[in-house]
């Protein structure tokens, strides 16, 4: 059953965000950034973290799950370190996502480069 959970939320998720890029005039980007901010915002309301328990990787692999993750990072490193944590916690956090998106892209955009000649 956490399968087809994960499945359901994430693909709600998903559905929103088309419709969205469909039936308003907001740009992709502007949607990039109200998931990754929404999903901070639900962070730090106590709401999102009963969506990660009930769906897992369906709530935690899109954009609201990166700004989940930022969140946390940044409320655990408050924790530990104080206000220094602000700065910290978030980028600790999403270190090996980001690496990895830095990463991939570039490999992306030498094969698409060598591809296109």
């Amino acid at each position: 059953m956490q399968y087809l959970y994960a499945f359901l939320v994430g693909g709600t998720l998903c559905l929103i965000a088309q419709i969205l890029i469909d039936k308003t005039k907001l740009t992709p980007a502007r949607i990039l950034v109200t998931y990754v901010t929404s999903g901070v915002v639900l962070t730090a309301l106590g709401l999102y973290q009963p969506l990660v328990d009930f769906a897992g990787a369906g709530a935690t692999v899109p954009l609201t799950g990166f700004g989940y993750s930022l969140a946390k990072g940044i409320e655990e490193s408050v924790a530990k370190d104080g206000l220094l944590g602000v700065f910290s916690g978030g980028l600790t956090a999403c270190s090996a996502g980001i690496a990895a998106a830095i990463f991939f892209g570039l490999l992306t955009a030498l094969l698409r480069k060598s591809f296109s000649r």
